[in-house]
């Protein structure tokens, strides 16, 4: 099984006919994922990959059924680009837009809990299950089908982490990027619960970093609900407080969100730690 997304999945793009849109339309094609539909307005009646263009998301869950969207526009747009889709009765949206204006995060966020959509991101690579579907922009040669579950707060480490699950022959069941900015859609602790869930899932990798508290937060869901073994790697460790690493997801300020509290309240919840990301092939292939 996998967990968020299946390949029944059948995906439009809103912003399909730009650069990013046009190459991730052609690899999540080769990868399996059903892309149904295209939405540029003013672009109706063109093909993206044999992809038809629509000039709404409406028009594209009229005509195709769509019912999921990978959202690739542009930061300024991206919040009526998400309420466009939920309120096309889209049910599952993906997120991928960097620098997306606090507020508007916080408006479209909640609105997908009030529609009861799953809401991906935003600044999430997006989320793929091997053998099945991927949405988003993750490079799909890293992944190999399995029974491993990944979710992370950084797009670049999740390829790393992969790609080193796959050549030590693990393989993944659903692999999820969150999204590295303060304010997302699904977090760690509903990833945990989907991947509890999940028959098929046997075990858990996640990828933290320095900033907030949701890997605290985390660790203490594990201690209470998860029965599977989880292992984890948190970035930044050597980051002075106050600095950004990268994105406004990891700040550390006032002693919270640091490497070091993070990884003790891991240690509490039992989770195996790797101390550099291809150390996780390592912990996964000795403990499952």
């Amino acid at each position: 099984m996998s967990i968020f997304v299946n390949e029944k999945n059948k995906v439009g793009v809103q912003g399909a006919t730009g650069h990013q849109g046009v190459f991730h339309i052609g690899e999540m094609k080769s990868f399996g994922t059903k892309v149904v539909a295209g939405v540029t307005p003013g672009k109706q009646g063109e093909e993206v990959h044999s992809v038809p263009i629509f000039n709404s998301v409406k028009k594209a869950v009229n005509e195709t059924g769509a019912d999921t969207s990978l959202v690739l526009v542009p930061a300024r747009f991206a919040k009526d680009a998400v309420f466009e889709a939920l309120d096309a009765e889209i049910k599952t949206v993906v997120v991928i837009t960097e620098n997306i204006p606090f507020h508007d995060a916080m408006d479209f966020v909640h609105y997908a809990k009030y529609k009861n959509a799953v809401l991906i991101g935003p600044n999430s690579p997006g989320i793929a299950s091997p053998g099945k579907t991927k949405i988003g922009i993750l490079p799909g040669g890293i992944f190999l089908e399995g029974e491993v579950g990944v979710a992370s707060r950084s797009g670049t480490l999740t390829y790393e982490i992969v790609n080193s699950l796959k050549e030590k022959n693990i393989g993944q069941s659903t692999c999820v990027g969150l999204g590295g900015d303060p304010i997302i859609g699904t977090n760690f602790i509903e990833a945990l619960n989907a991947f509890e869930k999940d028959n098929e899932t046997k075990a858990v990798v996640l990828v933290g970093e320095i900033g907030g508290t949701a890997e605290e937060d985390a660790a203490e869901y594990i201690k209470e609900n998860i029965s599977k073994p989880v292992f984890a790697f948190i970035a930044g460790r050597t980051a002075p407080p106050g600095k950004r690493m990268g994105h406004a997801g990891a700040i550390i300020a006032r002693g919270k969100g640091t490497a070091e509290s993070k990884i003790k309240a891991f240690e509490k919840a039992d989770v195996k730690l790797a101390k550099f990301p291809t150390d996780i092939a390592d912990l996964v292939e000795e403990h499952v």
